[in-house]
């Protein structure tokens, strides 16, 4: 059975104590706070046949059969390849599911995840089902980004708020989860997954420390003219375009934030504190902002799956970057 996160008690007593259940759910918020778990656990008590405690009993024929990934009446739906979109096919292919009587004689229950993840024409075919679902049927939608999402597809569930810890609550959490770390590599690792705990672990079994050490000792040479633009685009090969991004995105707030503010405690991780200052006391503010913008735009891009040529996009970045300080 998926785990119980202490940061859902609140919302799992909620949703488990409803007399009727809605036909769709939208559980969306920040990647890496469990949501997934959370929908695994509501689908496994809708399933149940014999639920206790208000959670799934697991050694009804239904909870067994979920968990050996053989419920007839269990419907999972994601991209078939990670990070590539869901297909309209496959959303055929689950409508099919959704129109069949439950094989059990109970509820049949579909998790969709990331349902951000449906290009246009799968979010469309996904309609139908979504506004009349056939029989008792359940339909659990995960949402990183609910931002991204067609309308009609929010207007035609009931959306979720799933809660984020409290930095006290993810620490203690990581404590757990990562005995063997440091305190203060935990507290950077949350840092970087922007407070959510599952990602901060996620990003530790991808070596993340060790990527962003190697981005920051670029920068720090690309500023110093002892590395040009090319070389490092091309040494930065295996570190996720995203994360690329989502740390410049971050260094440029924290250069305007320092150069609105000249608050030193709000400099952001020590890898970075002194270059952020230095291109903050160097860089006009109206350049700051410029490869904001840019950089903003592209990240879009990279979170739509655009095709992009990476060397040249990060050689654009770094070139950018490189001409940052000048005269204010």
């Amino acid at each position: 059975m998926a785990e119980a996160y202490p940061w859902q008690a609140t919302l799992w007593q909620q949703l488990v104590g409803r007399a009727r259940h809605a036909h769709a759910y939208l559980l969306h918020g920040p990647q890496g706070i469990g949501k997934r778990a959370l929908a695994e656990r509501l689908m496994a008590l809708l399933l149940c046949q014999r639920p206790a405690a208000l959670q799934a009993c697991g050694q009804c024929k239904s909870c067994m059969l979920l968990a050996a990934g053989s419920h007839p009446d269990n419907y999972m739906l994601e991209p078939e390849e990670a990070d590539k979109p869901i297909k309209v096919d496959q959303v055929r292919d689950l409508v099919g599911f959704v129109t069949q009587t439950a094989q059990l004689g109970g509820r049949k229950v579909v998790l969709i995840e990331p349902v951000e993840a449906m290009n246009v024409n799968a979010a469309n075919a996904l309609l139908k089902s979504l506004e009349e679902p056939s029989g008792d049927t359940v339909l659990l939608l995960v949402s990183h980004q609910p931002s991204r999402l067609l309308p009609t597809i929010k207007s035609r569930c009931q959306q979720i708020a799933c809660p984020q810890p409290q930095e006290a609550q993810s620490l203690t959490w990581l404590a757990s989860a990562l005995p063997d770390c440091e305190e203060r590599e935990r507290s950077e690792l949350l840092s970087l997954a922007a407070g959510s705990p599952l990602l901060a672990l996620s990003l530790q079994q991808q070596g993340i420390r060790e990527q962003r050490a190697q981005v920051v000792d670029g920068v720090k040479k690309l500023l110093k003219q002892q590395q040009s633009p090319t070389q490092l685009a091309e040494s930065w090969n295996a570190i996720s375009l995203l994360h690329l991004f989502d740390w410049f995105c971050d260094w440029s707030n924290l250069i305007l934030r320092y150069q609105l503010t000249q608050d030193e405690e709000g400099l952001g991780l020590a890898d970075m504190r002194k270059v952020v200052q230095y291109l903050a006391q160097k860089s006009p503010q109206g350049k700051v902002l410029e490869i904001q913008d840019w950089i903003l735009a592209q990240r879009q891009k990279v979170l739509g799956k655009a095709n992009l040529n990476r060397v040249l996009l990060l050689e654009a970045l770094l070139a950018s970057w490189a001409m940052l300080p000048g005269q204010r």
